[in-house]
């Protein structure tokens, strides 16, 4: 390794300490070498590798893409990678700089671009809390047309839902992903999308092995569409039922399952919101009656606790990257399933 090259490595993690240590030979041998940013997207990219091997998971535990640190160990499979898989840089903003330090070279696939993924603008004002936008993303030459149409309406809260998979939003007319959501992987139908990006990028770095991935893609996309059917039917019963959540990732879910989500506290989960924040959302709690606070595992619970005490308000908590699960294929069914339990489990209950 050049100088150069462990210069770039020490500025892009900010770990000086790393000069002393060189970079062992890639782990990878006789499969490919790859690396996923956090748990629900390693999780779909592994069910299609197969025995081609198993990504490199760089945001482990109850760690957040909003808080996360590079770690040494991420820089070396970062730099030894045949392909990195993330959803973008308005998501993962700490994997910007490294990726062009690291990883120049290497096939890097933004699942946000997909083709026939449905992305979906941050909701600001009143209850859901203002976006600052600076610094959150590119200018990635997309538009999109997010139109999930499931013909359901709620009192104040329009679901204009329409899943008819017309996902267009590679129509290039220059979208700032800044200002879209990016927890869109919690809408089955956009980690199907996901799936026949992952395969065709698999396929386009081992073109040898292009049988073996499709044939996986298929069956976890016949998966997909089992668990959607299932959730349709675990969920309908509470679609109705008004709920605020900890910070606003759910749309996708929302969406795809035509819920009733009021208001977020924080639109940013590593910021606490402030007073006037806070008393907002007791409005929102008082006005929209809502049935249910959700926490989320990554971050203090007390503000939650602190809103629903002396009410008849329940608290549970969602988790959109699955903090306390064991990372693997078997991973984003056991996370979307999960949340649909915590979710029938607080808004079922009788007030």
């Amino acid at each position: 390794m050049t100088q150069d090259t462990v210069s770039r490595l020490a500025a892009a993690i900010g770990f000086a300490g790393l000069a002393l240590a060189p970079l062992s030979p890639a782990a990878a041998e006789d499969g490919l070498a790859a690396v996923a940013t956090i748990k629900p997207v390693q999780s779909l990219a592994a069910a299609v590798m197969g025995d081609r091997g198993s990504p490199h998971l760089l945001i482990r535990g109850a760690a957040s893409p909003h808080v996360y640190s590079f770690r040494p160990s991420d820089a070396e499979a970062l730099q030894q990678a045949d392909i990195v898989f993330w959803v973008g840089p308005a998501l993962e903003t700490f994997l910007v700089d490294p990726l062009v330090a690291l990883a120049e070279e290497t096939r890097r696939v933004t699942l946000a671009e997909a083709p026939g993924v449905t992305l979906l603008a941050y909701r600001e004002g009143g209850p859901f809390a203002a976006h600052d936008h600076a610094g959150e993303g590119e200018d990635h030459g997309h538009d999109t047309d997010h139109a999930h149409d499931h013909g359901h309406e709620h009192d104040g809260h329009d679901h204009d839902h329409d899943h008819d998979h017309d996902h267009a939003h590679h129509d290039d007319h220059g979208h700032d992903h800044g200002v879209m959501d990016m927890h869109l992987w919690l809408d089955p139908d956009n980690a199907a999308a996901m799936v026949a990006q992952i395969r065709a990028d698999l396929t386009a770095v081992d073109p040898a092995h292009e049988a073996a991935y499709a044939a996986r893609a298929e069956a976890v996309t016949a998966r997909l569409q089992e668990l959607e059917a299932e959730l349709q039917a675990m969920l309908a019963p509470v679609r109705d039922r008004p709920f605020i959540v900890f910070h606003d990732a759910y749309q996708y879910l929302e969406h795809a399952f035509d819920l009733t989500v009021v208001g977020s506290l924080t639109v940013s989960p590593d910021r606490q919101p402030g007073a006037a924040r806070v008393a907002e959302i007791r409005r929102t709690l008082a006005e929209s009656g809502a049935v249910c606070v959700f926490a989320e595992p990554q971050f203090e619970p007390r503000l939650v606790e602190m809103l629903v005490a002396g009410t008849n308000v329940r608290s549970g908590v969602l988790d959109p990257l699955g903090a306390d699960l064991e990372p693997g294929p078997a991973l984003y069914f056991t996370l979307m399933r999960r949340n649909a339990e915590a979710l029938v489990d607080c808004l079922s209950q009788p007030g």
